[in-house]
C-alpha cells in the first residue's frame, strides 16, 4: 500500500522503518521540513516529505503525533478522498496538550480526533511503549507475541488497521467502536501492558472507566520521578512493571 505518516517521534519512527521494511510505499512527514527527518529511518525505502505531500495520493495517512497538535493538522484532510484510511496513534495527556473539554467531559478521545478532522478513523499503536513497539515484535505465531488494540468504526478501517499492525510485529486484537475505545486509553489494564492476544480480551473488559485519569497521572508522575523529565521514555521492562503495577 502506499502509506503517508505524519510524526517522526517514537512511535512514528518506528512505524515508518517497520511498514517501509515490509514493502510498502511509505511517505514521512514532520511539523518541520523534510530535511530535519533522520536519514536513519528512511534506511528501508521511505521518503521525506512535507506534510501536504504525505497525505495526498496514498491508501492509508497514520497520525503519529501528539494528540494537541491534531486540530492544526486537521486541515490537511480537506481533500483527502473518503476511500483513504485513516489511523490514529495519539493519546490525551492534559499536562501536555492542554485540557480538552470534550474529553475531560467523556467522550473517547478516538471519537474527538474524528471529530477534528471531519472523517472516520481507526486507533492503534496506541496502547505500547515506544521501546517495546521498536524492540519486541516477533512473526506471526511467534510464541509470547504482543498485542495491541484496534477501534474502528468501519471494517474497511479495522480491516487494514489489524492487517498493518500484523505486518508490524504485533498481534491485533479488535476492541470495539470508536465509542468504545476508551478501553485503551492510558489508564487501562491494555495499555502499554505488553499482553498476548489470549490475555487482551480480559484486559479490555476489565477497564473501569471512572479510574482511568487517576492511573495514567499516576504513572506520569513516577516516570518523571524516575527519569526526570517529561520527555525521556523510561526503558521498556521498567515501563511494563509501572504500567501493570497501576493499571491491571
Amino acid at each position: 500500500m502506499k502509506i503517508g505518516i505524519l510524526g517522526t517521534g517514537h512511535i512514528g519512527t518506528t512505524l515508518v522503518t517497520k511498514l517501509s521494511a515490509a514493502g510498502h510505499d511509505v511517505k514521512v512527514a514532520n511539523s518541520r521540513d523534510p530535511e530535519t527527518i533522520d536519514v536513519d529511518i528512511l534506511k528501508n525505502g521511505a521518503r521525506a516529505v512535507t506534510s501536504a505531500e504525505a497525505v495526498t495520493r496514498v491508501d492509508v495517512v497514520i497520525m503519529s503525533t501528539p494528540l494537541g497538535a491534531i486540530p492544526r493538522i486537521a486541515p490537511l484532510f480537506a481533500d483527502v478522498p473518503a476511500e483513504t484510511v485513516v489511523i490514529d496513534t495519539s493519546n490525551y495527556y492534559p499536562k501536555r496538550d492542554g485540557e480538552i473539554a470534550a474529553i475531560e467531559g467523556g467522550q473517547a478521545e478516538s471519537e474527538w480526533v474524528a471529530e477534528q478532522i471531519g472523517r472516520p478513523i481507526a486507533k492503534a499503536w496506541n496502547a505500547i511503549t515506544s521501546a517495546s513497539f521498536a524492540d519486541k515484535g516477533a512473526p506471526a505465531g511467534a510464541a509470547g507475541r504482543i498485542a495491541i488494540p484496534v477501534a474502528a468504526d468501519g471494517d474497511r478501517e479495522r480491516d487494514v488497521a489489524m492487517t498493518l499492525v500484523d505486518e508490524t510485529g504485533l498481534d491485533a486484537v479488535y476492541s470495539g467502536t470508536l465509542a468504545e475505545s476508551w478501553r485503551q486509553q492510558p489508564g487501562s489494564p491494555c495499555y502499554c501492558t505488553d499482553l498476548s492476544r489470549e490475555e487482551m480480551p480480559a484486559a479490555l473488559a476489565s477497564a473501569e472507566r471512572e479510574r482511568l485519569p487517576r492511573r495514567r497521572e499516576l504513572a506520569i508522575e513516577a516516570i518523571m520521578e524516575r527519569v526526570g523529565d517529561s520527555t525521556t521514555n523510561p526503558d521498556s521492562d521498567y515501563a511494563v512493571r509501572l504500567t501493570r503495577a497501576l493499571f491491571m
